[in-house]
């Protein structure tokens, strides 16, 4: 056997050292453990923040065991302890840090009826925040905290360039375990969700793992851009989150910074679901699906984009129209001034067409009570909103009511003043039905009127 020449053999020594040098004394490889979700997470876990709110609730009212209401009350009286009669809640939730300006980024259902909002930082810093504005329709609210400190934020990125298949990575405080990260792919784009309370469009889909406490955390592609806003979960199901594009997010939190609230848009039209007694009336191909415009307001966005009473909507802002329902859903999160692209079927084209939404007026406010309620509406004397006169074959006549009724709430929604009438009758758009509290006389009624 021949001797190794010298250079092959200090390669040979040097290969047997390496083996043998303990694992803590190797320089570490940036190329193996430093990863893209590595440096994410470096760059934007300390703009995640845990969001604490407190919530002051009614407490029930002590029941008696004979289910009798004087019963009730005389033993509420005489052996109920004296304690206040609200207790407070907690819940929790993420968000992100967005601009200089300390402001926040989370879901409107993290801090909705919160009574106090309170934010921690990564780094154990802890302020308390006021809402600047929230929107329900969207999910989106922005909060600002109360303090001078610097601390460290994450800009908006875009999400229109988003790629299904792509990594992404999702960080939130899940089960209030705070700065919790989880990664996965981009698993579709444009998702629409059907619920009890409506449909919601336009969510990304992923499979990193989103858990209570997740929502309002940051979903991050591989080069660290903020292209979502982690928003919900799909029940009995793993693997399936969804978060809200970030491009729709921003033009809501502009609007939230600028305004406090969301203004209702107006582009002049109604549309209907597409019956089969429509379809053959209308000689609409089956292959056409969409929601039917059956009423086009003159002088509005739609009339100067020339759409016409028995044209098919089939897309609105690049998702996919089915119901009455979707258009009128798209319409609640679409914000004044935006350019609306439409898609639209007119026997026997197809064409596209852009509308620039309205704020809704005050007489569209008017005209929306009149035709979905079915009734004309004027503030009394003590600012209190009375019926006028009831519409003919109307939901509202069909429910017995009459003039100097008052109605007192939509839904919930107290109406003190015209905006949150506003707010209620854009809600009833395309639904099916209403809950109401009508007055008469010295009596209340909870009523529930169905609309189509």
């Amino acid at each position: 056997m021949k001797p190794l020449k010298p250079i092959l053999l200090l390669f040979c020594i040097a290969a047997n050292l390496a083996v043998f040098v303990p694992a803590d004394t190797r320089a570490e490889d940036p190329f193996l453990r430093r990863t893209a979700t590595v440096r994410v997470v470096e760059k934007i876990g300390p703009a995640v923040v845990n969001i604490t709110t407190e919530i002051v609730v009614q407490q029930s009212p002590f029941r008696s065991p004979f289910g009798d209401p004087m019963a009730d009350h005389f033993f509420r009286d005489f052996f109920e302890p004296r304690r206040p009669r609200t207790q407070t809640a907690q819940s929790a939730g993420s968000g992100v840090l967005i601009d200089g300006e300390r402001r926040v980024l989370t879901n409107e259902h993290v801090i909705h009826n919160a009574n106090r909002i309170f934010v921690t930082l990564a780094d154990g810093r802890e302020y308390d925040a006021e809402l600047i504005g929230a929107d329900p329709n969207n999910d989106i609210a922005v909060l600002q905290l109360k303090t001078s400190d610097t601390v460290p934020w994450a800009p908006m990125g875009s999400s229109r360039d988003a790629l299904v298949g792509e990594p992404v990575i999702a960080i939130g405080n899940p089960f209030g375990l705070s700065n919790t990260v989880t990664t996965g792919v981009l698993s579709a784009t444009g998702r629409s969700l059907r619920t009890n309370t409506g449909t919601f469009h336009g969510f990304l889909q992923t499979d990193a793992s989103i858990n209570p406490g997740n929502s309002g955390g940051p979903l991050l592609n591989a080069e660290g851009t903020l292209i979502g806003i982690n928003t919900a979960i799909y029940n009995g199901a793993e693997g399936i989150g969804f978060a809200i594009p970030i491009d729709v997010a921003q033009r809501i939190v502009n609007e939230l910074i600028a305004h406090g609230e969301i203004t209702p848009i107006w582009l002049g039209f109604d549309a209907q679901d597409l019956t089969p007694e429509l379809r053959r009336a209308l000689q609409i191909p089956n292959k056409i699906a969409g929601a039917v415009i059956n009423r086009v307001e003159a002088n509005s966005p739609a009339a100067r984009g020339g759409l016409q009473r028995g044209d098919v909507v089939t897309s609105f802002d690049g998702q996919s129209v089915e119901t009455a329902s979707d258009v009128n859903s798209l319409m609640r999160r679409s914000i004044r001034g935006q350019e609306i692209p439409l898609e639209v079927w007119s026997n026997p084209n197809a064409r596209k067409v852009s509308l620039r939404a309205e704020e809704l007026k005050p007489a569209a406010i008017d005209a929306l009570a009149w035709s979905i309620l079915g009734v004309e509406l004027k503030a009394n004397a003590r600012g209190v909103l009375e019926v006028a006169n009831v519409r003919a074959s109307s939901p509202a006549q069909r429910l017995g009511m009459q003039k100097r009724d008052l109605l007192l709430a939509i839904n919930g929604r107290r109406l003190a003043n015209q905006a949150l009438l506003r707010n209620a009758l854009v809600d009833l758009r395309g639904a099916n039905y209403a809950r109401l509290i009508v007055q008469r006389g010295n009596g209340q009624y909870h009523v529930t009127i169905p609309l189509q």
